[in-house]
Protein backbone atom coordinates (compact mmCIF):
# COMPACT_ATOMS: atom_id res chain seq x y z
CA UNK A 1 0.00 0.00 0.00
CA UNK A 2 0.91 3.11 -0.88
CA UNK A 3 0.78 4.61 2.36
CA UNK A 4 1.25 8.42 1.77
CA UNK A 5 -1.10 8.42 -1.28
CA UNK A 6 -3.76 6.94 1.62
CA UNK A 7 -3.25 9.80 3.62
CA UNK A 8 -3.76 12.19 0.66
CA UNK A 9 -6.88 10.40 -0.38
CA UNK A 10 -8.29 10.62 3.86
CA UNK A 11 -7.46 14.02 3.82
CA UNK A 12 -9.17 15.11 0.61
CA UNK A 13 -12.21 12.90 1.51
CA UNK A 14 -12.49 14.53 4.49
CA UNK A 15 -11.77 18.41 3.29
CA UNK A 16 -13.89 17.84 0.16
CA UNK A 17 -16.91 16.13 2.11
CA UNK A 18 -17.38 13.10 -0.46
CA UNK A 19 -15.45 9.83 -1.69
CA UNK A 20 -16.88 11.34 -5.16
CA UNK A 21 -15.59 14.68 -4.72
CA UNK A 22 -12.23 13.35 -4.06
CA UNK A 23 -12.14 11.01 -6.30
CA UNK A 24 -12.37 13.83 -8.90
CA UNK A 25 -10.22 16.37 -7.54
CA UNK A 26 -7.66 13.35 -7.28
CA UNK A 27 -8.06 11.83 -10.52
CA UNK A 28 -9.07 8.42 -9.19
CA UNK A 29 -11.95 6.68 -9.62
CA UNK A 30 -14.40 5.75 -6.90
CA UNK A 31 -13.25 2.20 -6.17
CA UNK A 32 -9.40 3.36 -6.26
CA UNK A 33 -10.68 6.00 -3.25
CA UNK A 34 -12.51 3.43 -1.48
CA UNK A 35 -9.76 1.09 -1.54
CA UNK A 36 -7.15 3.81 -0.44
CA UNK A 37 -9.48 4.36 2.50
CA UNK A 38 -10.05 0.75 3.67
CA UNK A 39 -6.25 0.36 3.26
CA UNK A 40 -5.47 2.95 6.00
CA UNK A 41 -8.09 1.60 8.35
CA UNK A 42 -6.30 -1.82 8.44
CA UNK A 43 -2.67 0.18 8.99
CA UNK A 44 -4.30 1.92 11.87
CA UNK A 45 -6.45 -1.21 13.13
CA UNK A 46 -9.24 1.61 13.48
CA UNK A 47 -12.15 2.93 11.49
CA UNK A 48 -11.79 5.92 10.25
CA UNK A 49 -14.93 7.50 9.15
CA UNK A 50 -18.99 6.98 9.36
CA UNK A 51 -20.16 7.03 5.99
CA UNK A 52 -23.64 6.94 5.24
CA UNK A 53 -25.65 8.15 1.77
CA UNK A 54 -26.04 11.92 3.30
CA UNK A 55 -23.26 12.54 5.61
CA UNK A 56 -19.43 11.76 5.97
CA UNK A 57 -18.16 12.27 9.58
CA UNK A 58 -15.25 11.39 10.75
CA UNK A 59 -15.20 8.47 14.12
CA UNK A 60 -13.06 9.65 17.19
CA UNK A 61 -10.26 7.72 15.36
CA UNK A 62 -10.48 9.35 12.33
CA UNK A 63 -10.23 12.52 14.22
CA UNK A 64 -7.07 11.68 15.82
CA UNK A 65 -5.44 10.84 13.13
CA UNK A 66 -6.38 13.67 10.36
CA UNK A 67 -3.74 15.94 11.89
CA UNK A 68 -1.33 13.55 11.66
CA UNK A 69 -1.68 12.62 8.11
CA UNK A 70 -1.62 16.40 7.45
CA UNK A 71 1.77 16.90 8.90
CA UNK A 72 2.82 14.06 7.05
CA UNK A 73 2.10 15.46 3.65
CA UNK A 74 3.22 18.38 4.56
CA UNK A 75 6.61 16.78 5.87
CA UNK A 76 6.79 14.77 2.14
CA UNK A 77 6.32 18.03 0.90
CA UNK A 78 9.08 19.88 2.08
CA UNK A 79 11.18 16.87 1.68
CA UNK A 80 9.88 17.12 -2.30
CA UNK A 81 11.13 20.76 -2.08
CA UNK A 82 14.49 20.48 -0.09
CA UNK A 83 16.02 18.52 -3.24
CA UNK A 84 14.20 20.94 -6.15
CA UNK A 85 16.31 21.67 -8.57
CA UNK A 86 17.05 25.41 -9.45
CA UNK A 87 14.87 25.75 -12.13
CA UNK A 88 11.96 24.68 -9.79
CA UNK A 89 12.17 28.52 -8.68
CA UNK A 90 9.11 29.76 -6.96
CA UNK A 91 6.79 31.33 -10.35
CA UNK A 92 3.33 32.11 -10.43
CA UNK A 93 0.05 33.77 -8.91
CA UNK A 94 -0.96 33.70 -5.46
CA UNK A 95 -3.91 35.82 -3.87
CA UNK A 96 -3.90 36.30 -0.50
CA UNK A 97 -6.34 37.58 1.79
CA UNK A 98 -6.05 39.13 5.44
CA UNK A 99 -7.43 41.89 7.36
CA UNK A 100 -7.11 45.61 6.70
CA UNK A 101 -5.24 46.30 9.40
CA UNK A 102 -2.53 43.40 9.64
CA UNK A 103 -2.48 43.94 5.73
CA UNK A 104 -1.77 47.62 5.94
CA UNK A 105 0.63 47.08 8.81
CA UNK A 106 2.90 44.26 8.26
CA UNK A 107 1.45 42.25 5.73
CA UNK A 108 2.31 45.01 2.52
CA UNK A 109 5.77 45.39 3.59
CA UNK A 110 6.60 41.68 3.61
CA UNK A 111 5.15 40.73 0.20
CA UNK A 112 7.31 43.23 -1.31
CA UNK A 113 10.35 41.99 0.54
CA UNK A 114 8.92 38.33 -0.96
CA UNK A 115 8.54 39.26 -4.61
CA UNK A 116 11.98 41.20 -4.90
CA UNK A 117 13.35 37.76 -3.39
CA UNK A 118 11.03 35.62 -5.99
CA UNK A 119 10.66 37.97 -9.00
CA UNK A 120 8.89 35.57 -10.78
CA UNK A 121 5.71 35.48 -8.05
CA UNK A 122 3.47 37.59 -8.37
CA UNK A 123 0.86 38.50 -5.80
CA UNK A 124 -2.90 39.88 -5.35
CA UNK A 125 -3.35 40.90 -2.31
CA UNK A 126 -7.24 40.50 -0.72
CA UNK A 127 -7.79 43.15 2.83
CA UNK A 128 -11.12 42.13 4.07
CA UNK A 129 -12.16 42.17 7.69
CA UNK A 130 -14.51 38.93 6.95
CA UNK A 131 -13.54 35.28 7.20
CA UNK A 132 -12.85 34.07 3.45
CA UNK A 133 -13.97 30.68 1.52
CA UNK A 134 -10.49 29.77 0.02
CA UNK A 135 -12.05 27.27 -2.64
CA UNK A 136 -14.89 30.17 -3.86
CA UNK A 137 -12.78 33.06 -3.68
CA UNK A 138 -9.65 31.34 -5.20
CA UNK A 139 -7.64 32.39 -2.38
CA UNK A 140 -4.66 30.77 -2.35
CA UNK A 141 -3.56 31.66 1.28
CA UNK A 142 -5.73 33.88 4.01
CA UNK A 143 -4.15 35.33 7.55
CA UNK A 144 -6.11 34.61 10.12
CA UNK A 145 -6.22 35.30 13.87
CA UNK A 146 -8.38 32.31 16.38
CA UNK A 147 -8.32 30.26 19.10
CA UNK A 148 -10.46 28.18 17.63
CA UNK A 149 -9.66 27.30 14.32
CA UNK A 150 -11.96 24.71 12.27
CA UNK A 151 -10.17 21.71 12.51
CA UNK A 152 -10.81 20.94 8.82
CA UNK A 153 -8.78 23.75 7.65
CA UNK A 154 -4.59 23.20 6.77
CA UNK A 155 -2.87 25.73 8.92
CA UNK A 156 0.52 26.85 9.65
CA UNK A 157 1.18 28.19 12.90
CA UNK A 158 3.08 31.85 12.41
CA UNK A 159 2.86 33.55 15.93
CA UNK A 160 0.62 34.64 18.53
CA UNK A 161 -1.38 38.01 17.98
CA UNK A 162 -1.54 40.28 21.13
CA UNK A 163 -3.32 43.62 22.23
CA UNK A 164 -2.89 46.47 24.14
CA UNK A 165 -4.52 49.17 25.30
CA UNK A 166 -3.78 52.91 24.95
CA UNK A 167 -5.13 56.15 24.52
CA UNK A 168 -3.37 59.70 23.11
CA UNK A 169 -1.69 61.69 25.53
CA UNK A 170 -4.40 64.32 25.03
CA UNK A 171 -7.00 62.14 25.70
CA UNK A 172 -5.57 61.29 29.18
CA UNK A 173 -5.04 64.84 29.72
CA UNK A 174 -8.38 65.46 30.05
CA UNK A 175 -9.14 62.26 31.71
CA UNK A 176 -8.10 60.11 34.57
CA UNK A 177 -5.19 57.30 33.60
CA UNK A 178 -6.70 53.93 34.39
CA UNK A 179 -4.55 51.99 37.01
CA UNK A 180 -6.43 48.50 37.20
CA UNK A 181 -8.82 47.15 34.23
CA UNK A 182 -12.07 47.59 36.06
CA UNK A 183 -11.47 51.78 35.90
CA UNK A 184 -12.25 50.70 31.83
CA UNK A 185 -15.79 51.17 32.83
CA UNK A 186 -15.47 54.73 33.82
CA UNK A 187 -13.80 55.65 30.24
CA UNK A 188 -14.86 56.44 26.83
CA UNK A 189 -13.37 53.16 24.98
CA UNK A 190 -13.36 52.79 21.12
CA UNK A 191 -14.60 49.16 20.59
CA UNK A 192 -14.32 46.75 17.68
CA UNK A 193 -17.76 45.96 16.40
CA UNK A 194 -17.14 42.19 16.25
CA UNK A 195 -14.68 41.63 18.98
CA UNK A 196 -15.41 42.48 21.96
CA UNK A 197 -17.68 45.02 21.87
CA UNK A 198 -18.84 45.15 25.48
CA UNK A 199 -16.61 42.85 27.49
CA UNK A 200 -12.93 43.05 27.16
CA UNK A 201 -10.99 39.87 28.58
CA UNK A 202 -7.26 40.20 30.38
CA UNK A 203 -5.29 38.08 32.80
CA UNK A 204 -4.68 40.49 35.55
CA UNK A 205 -2.32 39.34 38.79
CA UNK A 206 -2.71 35.54 37.48
CA UNK A 207 -6.65 35.73 37.12
CA UNK A 208 -8.81 35.86 34.42
CA UNK A 209 -10.67 38.90 34.14
CA UNK A 210 -13.31 40.40 32.11
CA UNK A 211 -14.23 43.92 32.03
CA UNK A 212 -17.54 45.55 30.88
CA UNK A 213 -16.96 48.62 28.71
CA UNK A 214 -18.85 50.98 26.52
CA UNK A 215 -18.11 54.38 24.30
CA UNK A 216 -19.17 56.91 21.70
CA UNK A 217 -17.10 55.13 18.61
CA UNK A 218 -17.26 51.25 17.37
CA UNK A 219 -15.86 50.26 14.02
CA UNK A 220 -15.86 47.04 11.82
CA UNK A 221 -12.12 47.08 11.33
CA UNK A 222 -8.89 47.80 13.76
CA UNK A 223 -7.44 50.48 11.58
CA UNK A 224 -10.73 53.09 11.54
CA UNK A 225 -10.30 52.31 16.10
CA UNK A 226 -6.44 53.22 15.39
CA UNK A 227 -7.15 56.68 13.71
CA UNK A 228 -9.81 57.70 16.42
CA UNK A 229 -7.68 56.72 18.96
CA UNK A 230 -4.97 58.93 17.62
CA UNK A 231 -7.51 61.58 17.83
CA UNK A 232 -7.78 61.71 21.16
CA UNK A 233 -11.49 60.07 21.27
CA UNK A 234 -10.88 57.68 24.15
CA UNK A 235 -9.40 54.37 25.13
CA UNK A 236 -8.41 51.48 22.68
CA UNK A 237 -7.61 47.87 22.59
CA UNK A 238 -5.45 47.49 19.91
CA UNK A 239 -3.13 44.72 18.22
CA UNK A 240 0.27 45.65 18.64
CA UNK A 241 1.18 44.66 15.31
CA UNK A 242 -0.58 48.06 14.49
CA UNK A 243 -0.48 50.49 18.02
CA UNK A 244 2.99 49.31 18.28
CA UNK A 245 4.94 52.01 16.43
CA UNK A 246 2.37 54.56 17.64
CA UNK A 247 3.43 54.19 20.94
CA UNK A 248 7.34 53.85 20.19
CA UNK A 249 7.03 57.18 18.94
CA UNK A 250 4.99 58.70 21.74
CA UNK A 251 1.56 59.12 19.45
CA UNK A 252 -0.16 57.11 21.77
CA UNK A 253 0.27 55.96 25.03
CA UNK A 254 0.62 51.78 26.53
CA UNK A 255 -2.04 51.42 29.57
CA UNK A 256 -1.97 48.92 31.94
CA UNK A 257 0.65 47.02 31.35
CA UNK A 258 0.50 44.42 33.72
CA UNK A 259 -2.96 43.11 32.47
CA UNK A 260 -2.65 41.31 29.35
CA UNK A 261 -5.28 41.62 26.99
CA UNK A 262 -6.60 38.03 25.35
CA UNK A 263 -3.93 36.55 23.26
CA UNK A 264 -4.70 34.57 19.54
CA UNK A 265 -2.81 32.80 17.54
CA UNK A 266 -2.00 33.83 13.84
CA UNK A 267 -2.17 31.09 11.27
CA UNK A 268 -1.39 31.48 7.65
CA UNK A 269 -4.76 29.25 5.89
CA UNK A 270 -4.67 27.37 2.79
CA UNK A 271 -6.62 25.06 1.24
CA UNK A 272 -6.00 21.22 0.28
CA UNK A 273 -4.60 21.01 -3.10
CA UNK A 274 -2.73 16.99 -4.44
CA UNK A 275 0.69 19.24 -4.81
CA UNK A 276 1.41 22.47 -3.33
CA UNK A 277 2.77 24.90 -5.74
CA UNK A 278 6.63 26.29 -4.90
CA UNK A 279 5.42 29.53 -4.90
CA UNK A 280 2.93 28.81 -1.97
CA UNK A 281 4.88 26.42 -0.54
CA UNK A 282 8.47 29.26 -0.07
CA UNK A 283 5.74 31.64 1.16
CA UNK A 284 4.99 29.83 3.74
CA UNK A 285 8.23 29.00 4.74
CA UNK A 286 9.10 32.83 4.54
CA UNK A 287 6.17 34.18 6.56
CA UNK A 288 7.12 31.52 9.38
CA UNK A 289 10.59 33.29 9.31
CA UNK A 290 9.31 36.62 8.86
CA UNK A 291 6.84 36.45 11.94
CA UNK A 292 8.63 34.63 14.75
CA UNK A 293 7.60 33.86 17.73
CA UNK A 294 8.46 37.39 19.05
CA UNK A 295 7.85 39.33 16.19
CA UNK A 296 9.59 42.89 15.45
CA UNK A 297 6.41 45.09 16.39
CA UNK A 298 6.41 43.45 19.95
CA UNK A 299 10.26 44.36 20.90
CA UNK A 300 9.95 47.15 23.40
CA UNK A 301 6.46 46.81 24.22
Amino acid sequence: MDRLQAMRVFVTVVDLGSQSAAAEHLDLSRPVVSRYLAELEDWVGARLMHRTTRKLSLTAAGTEILPRCRQMLELSGDMQAAVSTPEDAPRGMLRISASPSFGQSQLASAIAEYVQRYPGVSVDLQMLDRTVNLVDERIDLAIRMSNDLDPNLIARRLTVCRSVICAAPRYLREHSTPQRVEDLSRHNCLTHSYVGKSLWHFEQDGEQVSVPVQGNISANEASTLLQATIAGAGVAMLPSYQAGPHIQSGELVRLLAHAEPRQMNMYAVYASRKHMPSALRSLLDFLVLKFPETPEWDVGL
